[in-house]
């Protein structure tokens, strides 16, 4: 069995648990379908706005697809909310990501 298939089969007896959504998303993120991914990152950031780990992997999503406003949107948001909760290291991740992408467009 697959990771996808173990993860899916995680996810029946505990669908909300986002550490499972989210390592889900970034399987298929692995296997480049995007759109999957995308639906369970913006599923995430909806129902559990504090897992923070998601910001980063959507935003860049959003960037390899050309949407450089969502792009820069969900950073922001993900900026916010790491330097209210202290989570400096992936504060840092966000605002590097924020600053690369707002520079490359120069």
């Amino acid at each position: 069995m697959d990771r996808i298939e173990q993860l899916k089969n995680f996810l029946k007896d505990e669908p909300d648990d986002s550490f499972l959504n989210y390592a889900l998303a970034i399987e298929y993120v692995g296997r480049n379908d995007m759109d999957l991914a995308k639906d369970i990152f913006i599923k995430l950031i909806k129902n559990d706005p504090n897992y923070t780990a998601t910001y980063y992997h959507l935003g860049k999503l959003y960037e390899q697809q050309g949407n450089k406003d969502e792009a820069e949107r969900i950073y922001e948001e993900g900026i916010k909310l790491t330097r209210a909760a202290k989570e400096q290291h992936k504060l840092a991740e966000l605002q590097s990501a924020l600053t690369n992408m707002l520079y490359d467009d120069y």
